[in-house]
């Protein structure tokens, strides 16, 4: 196979295996079910998604580069390792982020606001986003390293090509499918929902940590 071809045909695959990979529920419903609970513009949550993809995507073009320069079977086991361990932090994330939110919404009933409650909210939502960067962050995409190892005989610019387009696959399908489902959960409103989003989406988060680590999601 020439190098034209090998270019084209891995490129082609990089974006595959991106936006595929990124259909999962654990790349997209952290973000829309803190989104909902959190009351978080479409700007915001676009921009809490690229973040988290973009951590997600350096990580996992990161252990690609060490395999090439270590030997890959090290590193796709560190990052299946690293796949259990996002499940069980995404478990971790959901009932914490479910028990505060219980708190809170029972401290609003029984003591309803307070001039600090834009303090708070602004700070759960900075803790929130940045406990779901580094949950992302720790949840590479393992099927990139065999695609970074076939692409050994390219150039420089090549390689960086193949690696854009898979940055930009699997980001812009967790951007779009963010965007999906952040639009239909703003269709459920309720007083109930303004009390208890904080505690349905840590529930929905806790869900999909139970499967990404039984069904390896």
């Amino acid at each position: 196979m020439s190098t034209t071809s090998l270019f084209a045909t891995l490129t082609m695959a990089a974006i595959t295996v991106g936006s595929l990979h990124s259909l999962a529920p654990d790349h997209w419903v952290p973000i829309a079910a803190v989104a909902r609970a959190r009351s978080w513009s479409r700007s915001h949550t676009a921009r809490v998604a690229l973040l988290c993809g973009l951590g997600h995507v350096t990580i996992s073009v990161l252990l690609g580069l060490l395999a090439l320069m270590f030997g890959a079977h090290l590193f796709e086991s560190l990052g299946e390792k690293m796949e259990s361990v996002a499940g069980l932090l995404l478990i971790g994330f959901g009932v914490a982020y479910a028990v505060w939110g219980f708190r809170h919404s029972l401290a609003h009933r029984l003591h309803g606001h307070h001039h600090h409650h834009y303090d708070h909210v602004h700070d759960a939502s900075r803790a929130s986003t940045w406990s779901l960067f580094l949950i992302y962050c720790a949840d590479p995409c393992v099927a990139v390293i065999p695609i970074l190892f076939a692409a050994a005989p390219l150039s420089g610019i090549e390689t960086a090509s193949i690696v854009v387009a898979y940055e930009a696959a699997t980001i812009g399908t967790m951007v779009a499918l963010v965007a999906v489902a952040h639009s239909g959960a703003r269709l459920f409103k309720g007083k109930w929902l303004e009390r208890y989003g904080d505690s349905t989406a840590g529930a929905l988060i806790v869900a999909t940590g139970v499967m990404v680590a039984i069904l390896g999601w």
